[in-house]
């Protein structure tokens, strides 16, 4: 019997995965990434807003935070153009290339159980908790994408991100790290590296 599909491999970091998991990302189907960007908030301890912070101590001479306010003002703008970069991203995919997975409906792969490793020493240099490295068969889309051609985290004006997001939709050409970006019907097949209990 030939089988459908191809294989990739996985970088697991929030919940365990066990084999014959399926996973199906579709068009309505989103991702940690997404929720990360578009659902989390940022507020002090008394719930206040970066907008509530920043307008409550704005003077004429600046704004002058304390630590925690500080710390909730960064944070908020740091997801906040991250987000945008994600917006502008999926508004130039959608725009010029429909056909490919969005990287807010997609889970993040790598070709190779090589490449997986060379992502986990990334996240291990992030302190980002790694907890399997799975592999898995793909009934869908892929794409290879370079994420050193996304959209900075600066303030250029937004037509120039929207031509970066150009370029990193062309694919990846020179990337040594390259992120692969999978759809559809996702299933775990193995169970290559346990890390963590």
């Amino acid at each position: 019997m030939e089988d459908k599909g191809f294989y990739v491999y996985h970088l697991v970091t929030r919940k365990k995965m066990r084999v014959g998991q399926v996973i199906n990302f579709d068009k309505d189907q989103k991702n940690t990434l997404y929720s990360f960007f578009f659902e989390r908030e940022h507020v002090n301890s008394n719930g206040e807003d970066f907008f509530q912070i920043f307008f409550s101590n704005y003077t004429q001479d600046g704004v002058n935070l304390n630590p925690e306010d500080a710390e909730v003002s960064m944070k908020y703008i740091s997801q906040t153009i991250r987000a945008i970069r994600e917006v502008i991203v999926e508004m130039v995919r959608q725009q010029y290339h429909p056909e490919l997975p969005s990287r807010l409906s997609c889970l993040y792969a790598s070709k190779s159980y090589e490449e997986a490793l060379k992502w986990k020493e990334l996240f291990d240099s992030y302190n980002r908790n790694v907890l399997q490295i799975v592999k898995l068969r793909v009934e869908g889309n892929s794409f290879e994408g370079d994420g050193g051609l996304l959209p900075k985290e600066d303030g250029i004006p937004f037509s120039q991100k929207i031509e970066q997001a150009k370029q990193y939709w062309q694919g990846n050409i020179h990337n040594e790290l390259p992120e692969l970006l999978i759809d559809g019907k996702i299933e775990v097949v193995e169970i290559i590296d346990d890390f963590r209990v």
